[in-house]
């Protein structure tokens, strides 16, 4: 665990950061095909000392790229495209694993097509994919997370909002497989979220969300002023959610979210918790400057509720 503890570029001490910072953050790719929409982690290396993720990849024309893997560690980042295999995916913004199901992921689109991908070695195979249910009128999606427990799922997504004029929409459903694969959603619960951070015209309220282990929803927040920046950002402690043994979801959000970090300059698009432990990994889509991934930290051990 020494390489996210020996970091100063943790969440709860960091106020800011500036563009580029070479100690904080590592670049991932250089243009806007090669930004990070959203991040899965997948496990630790082989010597404990990085991480291997998935991250996808907003594109749009046939034969770009969708899925890639990177390996993370404190002095490097290696990032390496997965081969599609099946439908093309349209504009992809978030990605989870599949609890107790290893190498299943499910990945959003931004207008709500929800994809189950099997990941073995290097090819990413569709398994089958699915409208998200409850689809408002202009919605558009950057987030998806799942909760489990005892072999039930939730699951959790958002309309990202826009500025002060629209919330975001956190939506919440149990979520169960059918027998050839599909994802099946349960009755749909709907909150409206406003973020404190970032403070800007056209701010999307959720960029992505994640959550711990003891259920605490952590969501990124961005400002987008266009292709070129400039951007920002932050991340923020929203709520809890819990999912009772009978598979009933309750979201239960913070009157005012406590802000975690902010991160000028960048377009934190990917949060994502790592398993029994307070660790996150950020990932960032800044359009035609690429985009960065960054280690960080929630706050709270697992355990802290």
């Amino acid at each position: 665990m020494t390489w996210f503890t020996a970091t100063t570029a943790l969440l709860t001490v960091l106020g800011t950061a500036p563009a580029g910072a070479a100690d904080t953050w590592q670049q991932v790719g250089t243009d806007s095909r090669s930004g990070v929409s959203g991040l899965a982690y997948e496990g630790r290396t082989e010597d404990g000392d990085g991480v291997n993720a998935l991250v996808v990849h907003d594109n749009k024309k046939s034969g770009q790229p969708r899925l890639s893997r990177i390996t993370y560690t404190e002095s490097s980042t290696v990032i390496a495209p997965l081969a599609w295999d099946g439908a093309e995916p349209v504009d992809l913004e978030a990605v989870e694993p599949i609890p107790g199901m290893p190498g299943e992921y499910l990945a959003v689109t931004g207008r709500g097509i929800l994809y189950r991908v099997k990941v073995v070695d290097t090819t990413a195979t569709v398994v089958d994919y699915t409208p998200l249910p409850a689809i408002g009128e202009g919605d558009d999606f950057e987030s998806f997370a799942l909760v489990a427990r005892g072999g039930m799922f939730a699951a959790l997504w958002a309309d990202r909002g826009a500025g002060t004029g629209r919330p975001a929409t956190l939506y919440a459903a149990p979520l169960s497989f059918a027998a050839w694969g599909q994802p099946l959603f349960g009755a749909v619960s709907q909150r409206t979220y406003r973020s404190s951070s970032p403070a800007v015209d056209g701010t999307r309220h959720i960029s992505d969300i994640t959550v711990t282990d003891s259920g605490r929803i952590v969501v990124g927040s961005a400002g987008d002023a266009g292709d070129d920046g400039p951007f920002d950002s932050a991340v923020s402690d929203a709520g809890r959610v819990t999912l009772s043994a009978a598979g009933r979801v309750r979201i239960t959000l913070a009157e005012s979210p406590t802000v975690l970090g902010t991160f000028p300059g960048y377009k934190v698009e990917a949060v994502e918790c790592l398993p029994g432990s307070a660790d996150a990994l950020l990932g960032t889509d800044d359009e035609n400057l690429g985009g960065y991934v960054h280690p960080g930290r929630t706050g709270r051990s697992p355990s802290a509720g």
